[in-house]
């Protein structure tokens, strides 16, 4: 038995960092505005915020492949947002930063901030996000400036009917400088950088949704029968070449039988994911060991057709297996565990047919039984179109 299909990979990992040029040091942009802005901070005494607005996307996303469905707080550290050097604070007397928190609470904020900032289609694929991180820490530096570095660490969780199917993580962030007297430039880089993640994620689902198979909405399934029979050791069922007793080519065994015959099956499986959809091609092998399957001197056609149906019997236990195999029974997440599952299934009916067939016709002594099995097995045959 094999299968081959794609293993789920890693959860998909993207790191970002942004660096707000247009926010370093004043002096390399609108020249002589600097000082108006400067001296202007100079007459007024400058307030720090006690709470930071975050403003709503100016344009919201409108994402095709997902909508949000809820919005978890992992974060480490809850206490605050943000970590802000106060105006107060020099080089030559630092201050300690001051915890500064999202205005109605980190959590609510970003939530809010996130669905309002998403249009919500919830026909689509649900995706939960995770907040790990979402910070900003200010440092002053020597020259009198102070640094800001925010961390955005989210994780995107994709479902499906309640279980992650993918998780998406995204690691980014910015970095300022700002003269000490100004807090502006604090709100539109905390929004940019959680803007920056939504529109990454976006963009990744757009890019992937299509061609992923953990993101898959629905599952095709085609079968193929294996009967190339290039093999010189195996014989692969076909109708249309049967069991001869050249075929029985190992040395005949001890014990009161006339003749063996090894028969069985087996699965190979292949999947790609087109359009969202999982096309399954699983070709089935029914096929007979040559080397194993062996026969003592007084060959006749009634023997050989006996160990024939023994070959018939495992090709109907492929075609049962087949109809088990039907994308109404299998899901995108599980869908290989399944299929093995009803392998292992068909291989204990195969045997327990194979010993009620050689139970009933007395391995093939009872002539009344050993006909009635015949048409019982032809019968099937027909039903599946393996025979006309």
């Amino acid at each position: 038995m094999n299968y081959r299909y794609k293993e789920r990979g890693p959860a998909t990992y993207h790191k970002a960092q942004q660096v707000l040029t247009y926010l370093k040091p004043y002096r390399l942009w609108l020249g002589g505005a600097l000082l108006l802005i400067i001296f202007g901070a100079a007459q007024t005494q400058p307030v720090m915020p006690t709470a930071i607005v975050l403003k709503p996307i100016t344009t919201p996303i409108t994402p095709k492949e997902f909508f949000v469905a809820g919005v978890v707080d992992e974060r480490r550290d809850r206490k605050a947002v943000a970590y802000l050097v106060p105006p107060t604070s020099t080089p030559a007397k630092p201050s300690p930063t001051q915890p500064i928190d999202l205005e109605g609470g980190g959590l609510p904020a970003i939530r809010q901030f996130i669905l309002q900032g998403m249009r919500r289609n919830m026909k689509l694929r649900p995706v939960v996000v995770r907040v790990k991180e979402f910070k900003l820490t200010e440092t002053a530096n020597a020259s009198g400036w102070v640094d800001g570095q925010v961390s955005v660490v989210l994780a995107f969780d994709i479902q499906n009917e309640g279980k992650t199917m993918r998780s998406v993580d995204y690691k980014g962030g910015a970095r300022y400088r700002r003269h000490p007297n100004q807090f502006t430039v604090i709100e539109p880089t905390l929004r940019q950088s959680l803007t920056d993640a939504l529109n990454y994620l976006n963009g990744w689902m757009e890019k992937n949704a299509h061609h992923t198979e953990e993101l898959a909405q629905g599952l095709k399934v085609t079968f193929k029968d294996f009967n190339q029979n290039t093999d010189p050791d195996t014989l692969f069922y076909n109708p249309k070449n049967p069991l001869t007793w050249s075929d029985f080519r190992a040395e005949p065994r001890g014990g009161r039988f006339a003749a063996a015959v090894f028969p069985s099956f087996a699965y190979e499986g292949e999947s790609k994911t087109i359009n969202g959809v999982v096309h399954l091609h699983i070709t089935v092998k029914v096929f007979v060991v040559r080397d194993a399957s062996w026969v003592r001197a007084g060959r006749d056609d009634y023997g050989l057709n006996h160990e024939q149906r023994h070959f018939d019997i495992v090709k109907l236990i492929a075609e049962r297996f087949k109809q088990k195999i039907k994308p109404s029974a299998l899901t995108v997440e599980d869908y290989n565990s399944i299929i093995q599952n009803e392998f292992l299934e068909s291989w204990r009916e195969m045997t327990r047919l194979q010993e009620q067939y050689d139970s009933e016709t007395g391995h093939g002594t009872n002539h009344p039984s050993q006909e009635a099995w015949n048409l019982r097995i032809d019968e099937e045959l027909r039903k599946f179109g393996v025979r006309k």
